[in-house]
């Protein structure tokens, strides 16, 4: 059976995107003050760099090996003869994924909940529950709709936030800002390591690589340009939340710390902006990361690393039963764990799973025509990265 239309550039930059700018942003900006001060953009910007370096393996890996298992299918590549390793991998992907689309619903809820004035948990876990069933429903009319829904909603979000940026501009004060490492250097890898979860996500543009239209260009072009547009818009929103309001405000107001940045430039207008923004943010975030789920779990179950019944796909050729499986559980995940616990769940999971994708490539550099440097330099830097999170968690 012919595939639907395929994904073009302007859709995969959406998928990334939209992965990316999820609950994210606007759940951890408190976090990482928190933790490095005013050097919070730094650690934003460190955060970036690194996701840039992990995309090198991801892109080289995706290109050769066309196939919509993405990371669970590079590590059976490079370890023939350990099928469990990337069975495994799969698995903690898996569960990684269930975990941040519980994130994004959860922040959905309570973003929505604020905007409709009402503090009633119920009304919060309604709306969550509601936003998962709505782009289960997206997910299962096919990959055209889906490219396009994404379309509108992460550029539409994309509008919002820099508006949002280039209006919080005029409320930075110089002093504010000073000095730069308050909570000294090391701080700023601490907060990098936390907040990479706001990074998770680019990697999902690997897992519809069967759907891309002209991949070996596409894919390359999708992840670093997605990576490098979330970046910067990570960095500016930073800046404009450590130069607008003091630590103290900043980490009192936990996920809100975006909408409370944007109070002083706009007033209440810039409040509701943000929950605007923040219910598209995790609308996409869920559609997407949704779509890659899914992919991989049907490409498992065709390897017999899940049960059979996940690769069965309906008319439009979507793996039906993974995205429905994928939306009863982060239903039940939405009403579990704090704020701080999943963040730093889903940062080391897809941490971890990146340095094993980066031996992947390493091992089959022969075939993805990966450069060693490049891959060795990546692998040290996830070590270092892995290593800071931990100290963190340790101390915390």
């Amino acid at each position: 059976m012919q595939k639907e239309s395929k994904l073009g550039l302007k859709e995969l930059i959406a998928i990334g995107v939209g992965g990316m700018i999820g609950g994210g942003i606007f759940s951890v900006m408190g976090l990482a003050v928190g933790i490095t001060g005013n050097a919070a953009p730094f650690a934003f910007l460190l955060g970036g760099l690194l996701a840039l370096i992990m995309g090198y393996s991801y892109v080289k890996l995706a290109v050769a090996f066309h196939t919509d298992g993405a990371s669970f299918t590079y590590l059976e590549q490079a370890f023939p003869k350990q099928k469990f390793i990337g069975a495994i991998t799969g698995w903690i992907v898996i569960v990684g994924y269930i975990g941040t689309l519980a994130l994004y619903a959860f922040t959905f809820g309570a973003y929505g909940a604020e905007l409709l004035g009402e503090s009633d948990g119920i009304v919060r876990q309604m709306l969550s529950v509601g936003i998962v069933l709505f782009f289960m429903m997206i997910n299962l009319i096919g990959t055209k709709t889906l490219g396009k829904t994404e379309d509108l909603i992460v550029y539409g979000k994309i509008i919002l936030l820099g508006l949002l940026a280039f209006a919080g501009m005029k409320s930075i004060e110089a002093d504010q800002m000073t000095p730069v490492f308050d909570h000294g250097f090391i701080s700023v890898f601490m907060a990098a390591a936390l907040v990479f979860v706001a990074y998770e996500g680019f990697q999902l543009i690997t897992n519809g690589v069967c759907e891309t239209e002209d991949p070996k260009k596409n894919i390359a072009r999708g992840i670093y340009g997605s990576i490098a547009i979330v970046t910067l818009i990570y960095v500016i929103l930073s800046v404009v939340a450590v130069g607008s309001l003091s630590e103290a405000e900043l980490v009192a107001a936990e996920e809100y710390a975006l909408a409370v940045a944007a109070e002083p430039s706009m007033g209440n207008a810039g409040r509701v902006l943000v929950s605007i923004a923040a219910l598209l943010a995790t609308a996409s975030a869920i559609n997407a990361t949704m779509f890659g789920a899914s992919r991989m779990m049907a490409e498992m179950a065709v390897e017999h690393e899940m049960p059979r019944a996940f690769s069965f796909r309906n008319r439009e050729t979507v793996p039906w039963l993974a995205v429905v499986t994928l939306t009863i559980l982060t239903v039940l995940f939405t009403y579990f764990g704090g704020l701080e616990l999943i963040a730093s769940f889903s940062s080391m999971t897809f941490l971890l799973v990146s340095l094993a994708v980066n031996i992947a490539n390493y091992k089959l550099r022969h075939k993805t025509g990966g450069n060693s440097y490049y891959i060795i330099l990546g692998s040290i830097l996830l070590l270092f990265t892995i290593g800071t999170l931990m100290t963190y968690l340790i101390r915390e």
